[in-house]
This record gives structure tokens, C-alpha cells and sequence, in this order.
């Protein structure tokens, strides 16, 4: 008997068992959602999405005429439509486009986005009536300090430090008249503060201004502010911590980018005609092509041709100083023509007695070439003492910012 009460006990686990197996709940299966992505006013999964790129011969034309247009239009009576707000002749090679196509019918389009650089785009809308939308995504402007000290290249140290390296020619532009930017050397430091603007909170789109700056190079203080001394003054021009204008008559170089191949010297061997001459001149290399700029506002007082000089233009600039470009491959000013500082007046060549692209830089004073490397040229006007008071209050703060940066970064 208590044989058969164990079995029939066992017999009822085994049964109770089983069902709790049973009524095990199945296992979910998690589907993956599609994530979901907007852009240009549009949510991409409502539309089957075509990228591409504008290419050679492309027009609006070209691309209408590839799909069904809504309401039975016509390409032709899209473009004229369109016009007025989007003119067919500014598409440009190599800009991207978006599509936006009805998913139920895949053929039909529903918009076309062109967009013209990272920031703006434009929107040929067919889903109501034609119409198009010039519009720009959502942007913001977010300030901070960066400080360094120079590590490799100025581009590097910068890029190291979270910066762009494009902000390498910007603060070039800033002291191009008092540091010479092929010269900076390992162990020179900077701070600067700037405003980058941001697509959307999140993609970086660049610098939008420099506020201040600081550089010690050669163990030399350089503090640059820029300012508007009159309201209506559409570029600032950049100060120091006194007031003292960083522009000065003539710009270091005619070139942004070069390295000085030859000096000014009373003995040196002419690599063409094979004999030792003086050299009245800067040499300053660089690619054929390259920009040469004016280094101060003047009147061109020649320009032309000879088989020493090559392509040449010779500038005066008042009583005193006169500057001189040689061997150039294109001559883009003429005779009696004024010219700005900084304005391209001809391309880097190697016309004339020349062995390699480059620009014979000479320098007159007094009708006498002497070497502008050696000279000190005359800076700016000097401000006036009102302004000045009120420029010196301006830059309190954003030199205190500057200074405050530096001791925390570099404590000894």
C-alpha cells in the first residue's frame, strides 16, 4: 500500500511539473524599429529618398524629366513656376541633391532639395501646389578660449587643441603685419578667444569671429583686439593692449604663403647669368599662380614686360616709398591704375631671368632699393585720445579673459 501512495505521489510531481512548462509564456521576438530620420523638413522613411550629386551637362530639366511629375506638369511649366525663386542657373557641378518620392507610387516625385552649402538649401515643393522654400537649418553660436603652446605645425597645434585648422589663416590675417608666420617655432604660445558656429547644436560649421587673441613668440608679447573706431566701418581693424594699430603701411610679404629663397645682398652668384652681382631684392618662392598682393596702396606706376624683369609692375606709394614684383606668369593691373594694399596685382611665374617660380621683391626709399626686411616701417595712424579711452575700457575684460586662460594653462 505505501508502495502504490509513493507512486502515485510521484506520478502527480511529474503531471504538475509538466503543466508549469506548459504555461511557460512564449518568447517575445523584439522587432527593430527603422530609426527614424528627419532633415529639410521632411521625416526620410514617409518617401523613397534618392541622393546624388549635380554633375557635368545637369539641369533642372534633365532631372524633372526622369520622373512623374504630380498633377500631370510639365518640366517646363515647373521651371517657370520656379524662377523667380529658384533660378535654374545656379545649380553648380558637384553640389548634392536630395529627392523625395512617393512611396505607393516610386516614380512620382514630391520634392527636390538643393542644397547650397552646409547651412542653406532650397525646396521644390509638389506636394500642394508648386512652390519653393529658401531656407537655412537652425544654427548657434557658442564662444570659447583656446590656449597652446606650439607643437609641430601652428595648424597642428590647433588641431590638437580641438580647434580647425582653419583657424590658422585667420589669426595669420590678424598679424600679418607683426609676425611672420613661417617663423613660429616650438615653444611660442597663443590663447585666443573666438565665437564657432554650429549647425543644429551639433555640426561644427567654423569660426564666426576672433574676439581676442594673444600670441608670446620669441618671447615677445602680441595682443590683438579688433575694433571699429567708426560705426559705419564695415571690417575692423585689429589693436594691441595700448591702442597701437597692428596695421602698419606695407604688409611683411607680398605672398600669404612662400619661404625666401634669395636675400637682399650687394654679392650675390646669378644663378642665369652665371656671375656674381648684387641682388636688390627678395626672392620669395612659391607656385606658379600663387597670388601676389600689393604690400601698400599706391599707383601703379608701370607695368609690362622686360628680359631681365619678366612680367613686372612697379608700384609708388607716396614721396618716399616705391615696391617693384618681378618675373611674373600674368599681370592683372595697368598703368595709372590705384591699387589697394593687400590687392592681387599678378601671379607668381618665372619670366624673365629666372631659374624657378618665384617673385623678385624690391623695395625703393628715396628713390634708393634698400632691403624691407630690414627696415622699420611706418605703422598706422595712431589713435585719438577719446577713442582710445573707450577702446582701452572695450578690451579690460577681454584681456583679463585672455591673461586668466594663459596663467591657468601654462602655471609654472
Amino acid at each position: 500500500m505505501l508502495r502504490y501512495l509513493a507512486l502515485l505521489l510521484l506520478f502527480t510531481i511529474i503531471i504538475s511539473c509538466n503543466d508549469k512548462k506548459e504555461k511557460k509564456e512564449p518568447i517575445k521576438t523584439i522587432e527593430k524599429k527603422e530609426p527614424i530620420i528627419k532633415e529639410f523638413g521632411f521625416i526620410f522613411n514617409n518617401y523613397k529618398v534618392i541622393k546624388d550629386t549635380i554633375k557635368s551637362g545637369d539641369n533642372l530639366g534633365l532631372i524633372f524629366d526622369k520622373y512623374k511629375l504630380p498633377d500631370s506638369l510639365k518640366t517646363f511649366e515647373v521651371i517657370e513656376k520656379v524662377r523667380d525663386s529658384f533660378n535654374p542657373r545656379m545649380i553648380k557641378i558637384g553640389k548634392p541633391y536630395f529627392l523625395f518620392l512617393n512611396k505607393e507610387q516610386p516614380n512620382e516625385l514630391q520634392a527636390l532639395v538643393y542644397v547650397k552649402n552646409a547651412i542653406e538649401f532650397a525646396v521644390i515643393d509638389f506636394r500642394d501646389s508648386v512652390h519653393v522654400s529658401n531656407k537655412r537649418k537652425a544654427t548657434s553660436l557658442k564662444k570659447r578660449t583656446i590656449a597652446a603652446e606650439i607643437e609641430g605645425s601652428f595648424s597642428e597645434t590647433l588641431a590638437n587643441a580641438g580647434a580647425s585648422p582653419a583657424l590658422a589663416s585667420r589669426l595669420a590675417k590678424v598679424y600679418e603685419y607683426s609676425i611672420d608666420f613661417f617663423k613660429i617655432q616650438k615653444g611660442d604660445k597663443f590663447c585666443v578667444t573666438v565665437y564657432e558656429r554650429f549647425i543644429e547644436d551639433s555640426i561644427y560649421a567654423g569660426v564666426e569671429k576672433v574676439e581676442s587673441t594673444y600670441f608670446k613668440h620669441k618671447g615677445k608679447d602680441f595682443y590683438a583686439f579688433p575694433y571699429k573706431l567708426e560705426e559705419n566701418q564695415k571690417v575692423a581693424d585689429y589693436y594691441d593692449e595700448n591702442g597701437n594699430g597692428l596695421k602698419s603701411m606695407f604688409l611683411k610679404a607680398p605672398l600669404d604663403y612662400f619661404r625666401i629663397s634669395s636675400r637682399f645682398s650687394g654679392r650675390r652668384f646669378h644663378p642665369v647669368q652665371k656671375r656674381w652681382k648684387a641682388h636688390n631684392g627678395t626672392d620669395y618662392a612659391a607656385a606658379t599662380g600663387t597670388p601676389i598682393k600689393t604690400t601698400a596702396s599706391g599707383v601703379v606706376e608701370k607695368a609690362g614686360y622686360t628680359s631681365g624683369n619678366g612680367n613686372y609692375v612697379k608700384v609708388r606709394h607716396n614721396g618716399t616709398y616705391s615696391t617693384q614684383y618681378l618675373h611674373m606668369s600674368k599681370i592683372l593691373v595697368k598703368k595709372g591704375q590705384y591699387v589697394t594694399q593687400g590687392q592681387v596685382i599678378g601671379k607668381v611665374g618665372s619670366t624673365g631671368l629666372a631659374t624657378g617660380p618665384h617673385v623678385c621683391y624690391r623695395f625703393w626709399k628715396n628713390g634708393v632699393q634698400v632691403d624691407p626686411l630690414r627696415l622699420q616701417l611706418p605703422n598706422s595712424e595712431p589713435m585719438k585720445k577719446e577713442a582710445k579711452e573707450q577702446y582701452l575700457k572695450y578690451i579690460e575684460p577681454l584681456k583679463k579673459e585672455l591673461d586668466s586662460v594663459m596663467t591657468n594653462k601654462f602655471k609654472e
